[in-house]
C-alpha cells in the first residue's frame, strides 16, 4: 500500500479522523473442511443407491448391477476432469470451463442443459424419499392391524415439496449451515451402510447366491422401453454392438455430483487442491461401495417375482428380503428408511447448492442481471437464484405427481451432455493453457514434443458415444431436455444482450456486498478475535502482501480483516464527511471483488472494511488499536525506501493518543521478502555477534565483580543508562557522530532492521 503525500499527511495530521466505517458483512467467508464438502456432493451421488439399480434394471434386465458399477468407475474418471478444470479456476465449474475453450454460446449451452439436470435431482430424490417413507409406513399399519393405506403418490408429492423448502431455508442462511446437515446425514447413513452390508453378507453366507448375469451383449435385455425410437429401426443391426453404450445410458442415473464437486470447491479451506483430491477419493469409494453393492445384492438377495414391486423402493425390498426374523427385518427396514429420507432430502440440498453456483457464475459473467446476486438482508446468499431454482423443482414435483420413473425417465439428458462439453473444454485447454494448473487427468504422453493426453480424450470419448446412443434410447428426456434447454438457452441469450447493453462497451466481474455502517471498527461488528493480521489495501494491482498475511496466516490460524482507508479533504467550512456511496464506490467493489478471490483461492477466510480517516497512516494504526491486531501488513511503497516507509508509519504510531498499541509492522516487497518492524517499545532482535559481545561483558564484569549478582539485563540497563547520561550533558553530538559511523561501518553486513 503507497504512502499518502508527506505534506497532505502533515497538514492532516492535528485532525482526528472521523469514525465513519463501513463493514462487508457478506464478505464473512467461511470454508468448509473436504469431509462437510464430499458430504454434500455423497447426499446427491449416494443418494441414487435408492433407486438407481431399480429403475436401471427396468431398462436393461438384470445385468443392472454391472453397469452401475461402470458407472461409478467413470463418475470418478469425470472428477478428475472437474478436478483438472478447478485447479485453473476456482470459481469454475462447466460454464467457465467450456467458456474459456469454446466460447460464451456453447457455454450458455452446457448450462442449459445442466440445469435440466439440477432441476430433475432435487425432485426425483425428494418423490424417491417420499417412496420410502410411504412404503414402511403402509408396513406399519399393516402391522399393527391398522385399516390406513397411504396414497403413494400424493404423499411422496407432499413430502418432497416439503424437504424442498426445508433445504431452500437452510441454503438461504448458508453454505455452512447446510454442510453441517449433509456431514451429519453422512454420518448416519455410514452407520446404515455397514449394518445393511453386513447383513446381506450373512443372508448370502446363509443362503448362497450367484452374481447377477455378466455384462455381455446376450444377457442385456433390450426392449422398446430401452431401446426408444431405435426400436424397430434401421439401425436394429447396430444394437448388439451399441449395446453395452444402451445399457450404459440407462445406468447413468447413478452419476452426478461432479459439477457441484466443482461449485463447492470455492468454499473448501486450505489446501484448497489437495482438499478438493481428498474429497472427490472420498465420494467415489463411498459411492462405488454403496450404490453398486445394493443393486448387487438386489439381484441376489430379491426374488425376481417380487424385485419389480420394488424398484422405486430397492432397499426398502432388500431389508425386508434379508435372512431373520420379520420383527427385526421390518425395524431394519424403518431404520432404512429414515436414513434414506435423510439423504435422499440431503440430495434435494446439493440440486440447490449446485444450480446456486451455477447460476452465480454466468451471472458474474453478465449473462443474468446482478439483481439475481444481490445478497440477502440478513444471511448475505444470493437468495433470488435460490428462489428461483426451488420454485422450478417445486413445478417438477407437482408434474412428477409423485413418480420416480417418470423423473428418471427424463434424467440423465443434461449431466451427460454437460459433462460431454466439459471433457471436450479440458481437452482444448491442455493446449490453448497449456500452463497454470496444478493436476491433470492422468495418462499423458509426449510424442515429437507434443502432450497426448490421453486419459482426457478416452473419458470425452466414452461420454460422448452414450450422450449420443441416450438421445435414440431415452425419447422422453430428448424431448423434454431439448425444450428445457432451449427455452432456458434462448432466455440467457436475451438476457445476456440486455445486460451488456446496460454495461457499455467494458464489463468487471463484482461480488456483491451487503454493507453495515458502524460507529467505530469493533472485534464486536466485525466478529474477529485480538491477535488478528489486518492489511490496508488501496488498489488491486498490488495485493501482494495480502497474498503473503493469507500464507502466514495459514500457519499461526490468525483471522485477516482488510482495510480500506478514505481519506477525508478539508472543505471551506471544515471537514467534509462521505456518505456511504463515497465510502464504497465501484472502486472498492472492484477491490474487495479481488481480495475475495484471493482469499477464495488461498481457503482463508478474510473480513473486509471500509474506514474513513484524515490520515492514512494514523486511520490504519487507529483501526488496527481498535481490533486490538498483532501485525500490519503492508506492499512497499514505490516512492521511498522501505526504511524511510517504516518510519513514516512510526512517526504516525507516536502521533495517535495513548494507549498505543505494540504492533508488528511487515513489509513486504512484490518478490515477496519480508522486512519486520516494531512499532512502539519491544524487544530488540539481538544478533548473535551482539548476544557473544553481550555475554563477553557480562563474563568480565561479573569477574570483576564477585560477590554480586548480575544479570545480562544489568549489562544492557546500565549501559543505556551511561548513554543517557552522556547525551543529556551536552555530549548529543559526539553521541550522534559515534552512531553514524558504527552504522556506516556494519551497513554492508546488517540484517534487516527491527
Amino acid at each position: 500500500m503507497t504512502s499518502t503525500d508527506r505534506a497532505v499527511a502533515k497538514n492532516q495530521s492535528s485532525i482526528r479522523p472521523v469514525a465513519k466505517v463501513l463493514v462487508a458483512t457478506t464478505a464473512m467467508l467461511t470454508f468448509i473442511s473436504f469431509w462437510r464438502a464430499a458430504a454434500i456432493v455423497l447426499n446427491d451421488l449416494a443418494s441414487s443407491a435408492y433407486y438407481a439399480g431399480g429403475e436401471a434394471e427396468q431398462f436393461i434386465g438384470k445385468t443392472a448391477p454391472w453397469f452401475i458399477l461402470a458407472t461409478m468407475l467413470l463418475s470418478y474418471a469425470v472428477s478428475q476432469l472437474y478436478i483438472e478444470s478447478c485447479s485453473m479456476f476456482v470459481r469454475g465449474g462447466v460454464y467457465r470451463v467450456v467458456k474459456e475453450a469454446m466460447g460464451g454460446t456453447l457455454a450458455k449451452v452446457s448450462v442449459s442443459a445442466l440445469m435440466f439436470d439440477y432441476v430433475l435431482t432435487g425432485p426425483i430424490s425428494g418423490v424417491a424419499a417420499g417412496r420410502y417413507l410411504v412404503g414402511v409406513l403402509n408396513e406399519l399399519f399393516s402391522f399393527m392391524h391398522l385399516k390406513i393405506v397411504l396414497n403413494a403418490s400424493a404423499t411422496a408429492t407432499i413430502f418432497a415439496i416439503i424437504a424442498t423448502l426445508y433445504f431452500w431455508w437452510q441454503n438461504t442462511k448458508g453454505i455452512h449451515e447446510s454442510s453441517q446437515k449433509a456431514l451429519w446425514i453422512m454420518q448416519l447413513t455410514t452407520v446404515m451402510v455397514i449394518a445393511l452390508i453386513s447383513w446381506c453378507a450373512y443372508t448370502l453366507l446363509v443362503r448362497g447366491a450367484s452374481l447377477p448375469p455378466a455384462p455381455v451383449p446376450r444377457n442385456i435385455v433390450l426392449g422398446q422401453h430401452a431401446l426408444g425410437w431405435l426400436y424397430g429401426s434401421r439401425l436394429s443391426g447396430l444394437i448388439t454392438s451399441i449395446a453395452i453404450f444402451v445399457a450404459l445410458g440407462h445406468s447413468v442415473l447413478a452419476m452426478s455430483g461432479a459439477e457441484s464437486l466443482a461449485q463447492v470447491y470455492r468454499e473448501i479451506e486450505h489446501p484448497k487442491l489437495p482438499n478438493l483430491k481428498k474429497a472427490a477419493l472420498v465420494i467415489f469409494i463411498y459411492s462405488m461401495v454403496f450404490t453398486s453393492l445394493v443393486s448387487f445384492f438386489a439381484v441376489m438377495i430379491i426374488p425376481d417375482k417380487i424385485r419389480p414391486e420394488y424398484f422405486q423402493n430397492l432397499i426398502g425390498g432388500l431389508a425386508m428380503s434379508l435372512a431373520g426374523p420379520y420383527v427385526a427385518r421390518l425395524a431394519f427396514q424403518v431404520f432404512v428408511v429414515v436414513v434414506g429420507t435423510l439423504i435422499l432430502s440431503g440430495a434435494v440440498n446439493t440440486a440447490i447448492v449446485g444450480s446456486n453456483g451455477v447460476l452465480n457464475r454466468i451471472s458474474e459473467d453478465g449473462v443474468l442481471s446482478d439483481w439475481f446476486r444481490q445478497p440477502h438482508p440478513r444471511f448475505g446468499t444470493s437468495y433470488r437464484i435460490i428462489n428461483f431454482v426451488v420454485l422450478f423443482q417445486i413445478v417438477m414435483i407437482i408434474a412428477s405427481r409423485g413418480d420416480v420413473t417418470f423423473l428418471a425417465n427424463l434424467y440423465a439428458f443434461g449431466v451427460i451432455w454437460s459433462f460431454v462439453l466439459n471433457g471436450f473444454a479440458v481437452l482444448v485447454l491442455r493446449y490453448t493453457q497449456p500452463q497454470g494448473r496444478e493436476f491433470r487427468v492422468p495418462l499423458n504422453f509426449r510424442i515429437a514434443g507434443k502432450e497426448i493426453p490421453l486419459g482426457v480424450v478416452l473419458i470425452t470419448l466414452v461420454l460422448l458415444i452414450t450422450a449420443i446412443v441416450n438421445l435414440f434410447t431415452k425419447p422422453a428426456a430428448t424431448v423434454a431436455g431439448t425444450i428445457f434447454s432451449g427455452i432456458l438457452f434462448v432466455i440467457f441469450t436475451i438476457s445476456e444482450k440486455r445486460v451488456r447493453k446496460g454495461w457499455g462497451a467494458s464489463h468487471t466481474e463484482l461480488d456483491q456486498f451487503n454493507l453495515a455502517q458502524e460507529a467505530e471498527l469493533t472485534q464486536e461488528n466485525l466478529g474477529v478475535a485480538p491477535g488478528n493480521i489486518l492489511v490496508p489495501v488501496s488498489t488491486n494491482y498490488a495485493l501482494y502482501a495480502l497474498e503473503a498475511a493469507l500464507r502466514r496466516a495459514k500457519r499461526r490460524e490468525a483471522e485477516v480483516v482488510v482495510l480500506h482507508v478514505q481519506l477525508l479533504e478539508r472543505a471551506a467550512s471544515g471537514e467534509s464527511d462521505l456518505t456511504p456511496d463515497q465510502l464504497f464506490s465501484k472502486i472498492e467493489q472492484s477491490l474487495f471483488t479481488k481480495v475475495l478471490s484471493i482469499a477464495e483461492k488461498e481457503g482463508k477466510p478474510v473480513r473486509l472494511a471500509v474506514a474513513a480517516a484524515n490520515d492514512l497512516w494514523e486511520g490504519v494504526l487507529r483501526m488496527a488499536a481498535g481490533l486490538q491486531s498483532s501485525a500490519i501488513a503492508v506492499g512497499s511503497s514505490s516512492k521511498m525506501s522501505v526504511t524511510e516507509q517504516a518510519r513514516d508509519i512510526g512517526l504516525a504510531w507516536e502521533r495517535i493518543p495513548e494507549p498505543r498499541p505494540r504492533i508488528a509492522l511487515e513489509i513486504f516487497k512484490p518478490s515477496g521478502q519480508e522486512q519486520i518492524f516494531y512499532l512502539g517499545p519491544h524487544a530488540p532482535r539481538l544478533t548473535p555477534k551482539e548476544i557473544d559481545m553481550l555475554h563477553s561483558l557480562w563474563l568480565d564484569i561479573s569477574e570483576n565483580l564477585q560477590g554480586e549478582e548480575i544479570h545480562h539485563h544489568d549489562i544492557i540497563h546500565f549501559a543505556l543508562t551511561e548513554m543517557r547520561k552522556r547525551m543529556a550533558n551536552g555530549h548529543l553530538d559526539d553521541v550522534v557522530e559515534k552512531m553514524r559511523e558504527h552504522i556506516s561501518e556494519i551497513k554492508d553486513r546488517r540484517t534487516p532492521p527491527s
